[in-house]
């Protein structure tokens, strides 16, 4: 109880976990921070300020200081680290002093952009704070052996990005980052309601749309589902009904472009790499990872067999908190 605490973090644009080695995972928030506009103050954050979006009077703002996997707003995303830091502590039963913190980065993440994670979990009472690749995360956290000379290929599919990397001898031999996630498909999917419909909907909704009919490029038995939202022609609460296969349509464009950043990392592969692609597969995870008849759409695509991680949405939040006896190794073979 009283060693050095160490602790993961998962930083994600969409949802923030905390990773204890002892307990697994002890926090699993939603990204979101509601703040009072007049005072600055916070007024909740997490599940409790993401339930605010779209719903909170003049003063009070939903905010998610996240944005593609890095910091969009510091002083907000700082607030929001300590308030999981205390919740945390609530659940462990104890005070956090000074943890050992671990975080992912995406790879895709320029020097500043590191440096301001690196100071946000600083200034959140963390005494070191090793910085970790998404990817490298993900793979630990999907039971990937990262420290052998095998290639492992993973695609995590997140809220803001999207990280494809194939890993070997615990580095990153290729990696790809595009700033599609889970985020752009609800994007996409509130610009089609609103062109196609006169419809305007909100976040929460597009995300409940995409959780319960999107669907990969596959063929399927079409579902449809009642969409409320208001009528941007006459400004009254309006009804609709929409389809799977339209969901479909709406976010076509941003799941190519994944497959296109796959199919880039596959050809920087080295060849004898790509003997092993073929063998074990491509592993899958991220809140993405969970989009109905994804993992047979990719299969199908490149030809190459798809595993779902064991805890997609957890993945990363595991293996940064996995990764702290990982780092000598990691570190031996990058010295």
């Amino acid at each position: 109880m009283f060693g050095q605490m160490e602790i993961g973090i998962d930083l994600g644009t969409a949802n923030l976990l905390v990773y204890s080695k002892d307990k697994g995972i002890i926090v699993n928030e939603p990204s979101v921070v509601a703040i009072d506009t007049e005072t600055k103050k916070v007024v909740a954050i997490g599940t409790e300020a993401k339930e605010m979006i779209g719903k909170t009077p003049g003063r009070i703002a939903a905010t998610r200081p996240m944005k593609d996997g890095v910091i969009a707003d510091f002083d907000i995303t700082s607030e929001m680290l300590k308030g999981l830091m205390k919740k945390a502590s609530k659940v462990l039963g104890f005070k956090i002093r000074k943890p050992n913190v671990v975080v992912c980065t995406p790879s895709g993440a320029t020097t500043v952009e590191k440096k301001a994670i690196e100071d946000a979990v600083k200034s959140s009472g963390a005494k070191t704070v090793h910085l970790i690749e998404e990817p490298v995360a993900a793979a630990i956290g999907a039971d990937l052996p990262v420290e052998e000379p095998i290639a492992n290929l993973i695609v995590d599919i997140g809220g803001g990005t999207t990280e494809v990397a194939i890993i070997s001898y615990g580095g990153v031999v290729s990696c790809n980052s595009v700033r599609v996630g889970g985020d752009k498909l609800d994007e996409d999917i509130i610009q089609y309601v609103r062109k196609q419909y006169n419809l305007l909907i909100g976040e929460r909704t597009a995300e409940k749309i995409k959780m319960e009919i999107g669907y990969a490029l596959i063929d399927h038995e079409e579902r449809t589902m009642d969409v409320r939202g208001r009528d941007l022609v006459t400004g009254l609460p309006k009804t609709i009904e929409i389809s799977s296969y339209e969901i479909q349509k709406a976010i076509k464009e941003s799941l190519l472009t994944i497959l296109e950043t796959i199919r880039v990392t596959l050809e920087n592969s080295p060849p004898e790499l790509s003997g092993d692609i073929v063998d074990r597969g491509v592993v899958i995870s991220g809140g993405g990872a969970l989009l109905n008849g994804i993992q047979e759409w990719l299969s199908e695509v490149i030809i190459v067999p798809v595993h779902l991680a064991p805890n997609p949405l957890e993945s990363v939040a595991i293996g940064t908190g996995r990764s702290l006896h990982v780092m000598k190794i990691l570190q031996k073979v990058t010295n």
